[in-house]
């Protein structure tokens, strides 16, 4: 039906007979020449029909916007003054012989070039909202991003090999999402939270370097970058360990960047431990963009007399650092208390603060409801060691380190992007040398900080019987902007340390076994060392288009509670379906959310 895709013409088919297919982007009446931009998928081309040839101009005065059309005509050089620079084709038009109505539109929910469009009627009519210039280039930017990957692996000796979507429930840090069995009644398949133990598996096969876009699916509250599906790109193999892994995997992101943004990333990627991540951001995924850093006092205020610093810097546990804002005077009494309450919401007390309005004269020269319980020893030593200068403000976290970690972190970014503080730069950053675990106040027990088929460090591996709180992991998060865009680590490979592990984590043998057993086994049968790594397809994708949300480069998202709004997903199923599946509801469904 077409010979050309409307934003492909130029000059070099100039007098050439064309036929074009697509969508009525705006028509335009001049005063007895009609002018329609149509659009397809790579861009649109300008068609006019001349009012002499009747048929065609007849039949263009009936068209509407987004009304589908065939066109066939001919290119022609625009005329002088009217060329239009910022488009492929805007030096030709298409002087159209014929139209043909395909199909017709009628009048849209909402007009595609309004830029204030609620995300609720976006989601309810998302094959509108893909029309959308911006959304159509986000989908195809995402294909690029995924072309290259795969290109980068397959040239690397990849293999991409499937891994099964309905599997077995493991426990893997999320709920999982369960689908029951009609051939096994009271059975349920699980839907993969990620290909982890397959992937393992294709290692002890021999496949030594496998990769996949997978689909995976986690039931748990989502925000912003999360999806209760999503796609990951997924990535195992042998004989290399943490830093032949992450070279490769940096050397693949700066080969995507390249080809998809013309961007050239730094080589190599700088490093940084958790505990320095953690020390100087408060956050494990830290935003390089942002020069604000948290700095360390717990040891200047042991002994003051302001019992909130004193009590946390005397706690096993506890924290007590600052963030110092250059030229934060300019910040009103409003502006602190807003954020105040901002860092309540992650369970600070509250924000003390000193203003330094002039260096130079000591305790007159500073500003603070917190002044008289502090010494001049003590804001001397303070001051230095966040080398404070006029102008500046400082905030004070005291607490648990989690708490202080947690609102100090949020506080930085908040300020940032608030204050014009976030430099204009790719900063990405890998994080390295995790702890194996966290401990689980509400569960009494160890956790695994990644997974529990990470591996420990070599060194480390004594620790598990001695000191498992200090043993570190041979874990690996690639960090983009302060968004973790991949994780990985290098696995345990002997069943005997796995056991080790599971036994830390609280899991008992029957349990490993009744939960892992064929992973536990294949270790047995010459499993070779090896590692992978995962990376958020959705979040790299949003980051490269700009997005605020992974939804933006997802062709049909979820809301923020897990519904489809152009579907009306989840939605009830008839009696005679669960009778199939075994199932009987104590109470008929409660009908799916909104946007939320």
């Amino acid at each position: 039906m077409r010979s050309h895709y409307c934003g492909k013409l130029d000059l070099g088919l100039n007098g050439e007979a064309v036929q074009l297919c697509g969508w009525v982007h705006s028509r335009r009446d001049h005063g007895g020449v009609i002018f329609v931009d149509l659009r397809d998928r790579t861009g649109v081309a300008q068609v006019v029909f001349d009012p002499d040839n009747t048929a065609a101009f007849s039949a263009a005065e009936g068209v509407r916007s987004e009304y589908v059309l065939r066109i066939v005509g001919q290119v022609r050089r625009r005329p002088p003054g009217t060329e239009n620079p910022h488009l492929h084709s805007g030096m030709v038009e298409v002087l159209a012989g014929s139209l043909e109505i395909l199909n017709r539109s009628e009048p849209l929910p909402f007009q595609l070039d309004e830029p204030e469009i609620s995300e609720s009627v976006r989601l309810k009519y998302r094959y509108l909202d893909l029309r959308r210039e911006g959304m159509h280039r986000n989908l195809l930017l995402r294909h690029a991003v995924t072309r290259n990957l795969r290109r980068f692996l397959e040239d690397h000796d990849f293999v991409e090999i499937e891994t099964p979507v309905l599997t077995k429930s493991t426990p893997e840090g999320a709920r999982d999402y369960l689908v029951p069995s009609r051939t096994h009644p009271g059975r349920f398949f699980a839907l993969p939270q990620s290909p982890q133990l397959f992937k393992q598996l294709l290692m002890v096969a021999g496949f030594e370097r496998y990769f996949q876009v997978t689909r995976c699916f986690r039931d748990e509250d989502l925000r912003a970058d999360r999806q209760p599906e999503f796609t990951q790109l997924d990535i195992e193999t042998s004989f290399l360990d943490e830093d032949g892994i992450m070279g490769l995997m940096e050397e693949m992101i700066r080969t995507v960047f390249r080809a998809v943004l013309a961007v050239d990333l730094p080589d190599p990627f700088p490093r940084m431990s958790y505990a320095e991540a953690m020390a100087r951001f408060g956050v494990d995924r830290p935003d390089l963009r942002i020069a604000l850093e948290l700095v360390e006092i717990a040891d200047l205020v042991r002994g003051a007399d302001f019992k909130v610093f004193a009590q946390a810097a005397n706690t096993p546990g506890g924290r007590v650092a600052v963030l110092r804002l250059p030229q934060g005077d300019r910040l009103s009494r409003k502006d602190i208390d807003d954020y105040t309450a901002y860092v309540a919401g992650f369970g600070a007390k509250g924000l003390a603060y000193i203003k330094v309005n002039d260096a130079a004269r000591g305790r007159d020269g500073l500003q603070s409801p917190i002044l008289k319980f502090l010494s001049d020893e003590v804001l001397s030593a303070v001051l230095e060691r966040c080398h404070a200068a006029t102008g500046d403000i400082l905030f004070f976290g005291a607490d648990q380190a989690k708490v202080v970690n947690d609102a100090l972190g949020a506080l930085r970014i908040r300020l940032g992007h608030d204050l014009g503080l976030v430099e204009q730069a790719w900063k990405p950053v890998w994080v390295v040398d995790f702890p194996m675990f966290e401990y689980s106040a509400e569960d009494r027990r160890w956790q695994s900080l990644h997974h529990p088929f990470t591996a420990p460090k070599e060194m480390d591996r004594e620790r598990l019987d001695i000191d498992p709180q200090n043993a570190l992991s041979r874990a690996y998060d690639m960090v983009l902007n302060g968004s973790e865009i991949g994780g990985g680590s290098i696995r345990i490979h002997r069943s005997e340390v796995q056991e080790k592990v599971f036994e830390l984590l609280g899991i008992g043998t029957e349990e490993a076994q009744a939960k892992f057993g064929f992973l536990l086994d294949a270790l047995k049968f010459g499993a070779p060392p090896h590692g992978g790594i995962a990376f958020g397809l959705d979040r790299i994708a949003a980051i490269m288009a700009g997005a605020e949300s992974i939804r933006d480069v997802i062709a049909f998202p979820k809301t923020q509670k897990a519904s489809c709004l152009l579907t009306e997903a989840p939605s009830a199923v008839d009696e005679g379906q669960l009778r199939e599946l075994h199932i009987r509801l104590s109470k008929p469904p409660e009908p799916a959310s909104g946007a939320g």
